[in-house]
C-alpha cells in the first residue's frame, strides 16, 4: 500500500529516544542523513567503535560497532567521507528500518533529511502540496 507525505514530517528516533523532529523529505537527496556532533570514530581494545550525539544532545551520547563508512558528494557538491548507521525511524505512526549518514547539519535549516531510496523502498509518495 502507497502511504502519502508532504514535504515535511514530523518523525521519532526510537532507538534514541528522540521524539518529534521536523525532517525533510527530499526526493533529490539519495540518501538520508540526520544531524549528530561529536561524531568520531574510536579504537578500543575490542575494535572500532563510532562515538556520535544526536541531535547535539548532551545527555545522548551513542556508541555503537554496527556502522560503515563511504564517500558522498555534500549539497554543497564537495566529496565528504560519512559515517553511515542503520536505525529505525517513525514515519506517520509506522517504525521503519532505514540508512542515515551523519553529518553535523548545524547551519542546514532542516535537522534531518531523509532521501529517495528509502522513500522507494518503503513506497512512499510525495504530494507537494500536503
Amino acid at each position: 500500500m502507497t502511504q502519502i507525505l508532504g514535504i515535511f514530517e514530523t518523525i521519532d528516533f526510537p532507538d534514541f529516544g528522540i521524539n518529534s523532529i521536523k525532517a525533510k523529505i527530499d526526493t533529490g537527496a539519495y540518501s538520508g542523513s540526520f544531524h549528530c556532533t561529536k561524531i568520531k570514530e574510536v579504537d578500543t581494545p575490542n575494535g572500532k567503535e563510532l562515538h556520535f550525539s544526536p541531535f547535539d544532545n548532551p545527555q545522548c551520547d551513542i556508541r555503537t560497532t554496527e556502522y560503515t563508512s563511504r564517500h558522498v558528494k555534500s549539497s554543497m557538491g564537495t566529496r565528504q567521507e560519512r559515517y553511515f548507521i542503520t536505525t529505525k525511524v517513525k514515519i506517520a505512526g509506522k517504525n521503519y528500518q532505514t540508512v542515515l549518514s551523519l553529518a553535523d547539519r548545524t547551519t542546514m535549516r532542516w535537522p534531518v533529511i531523509i532521501g529517495r531510496k528509502f522513500l522507494s523502498q518503503n513506497n512512499f509518495l510525495v504530494d507537494v502540496n500536503k
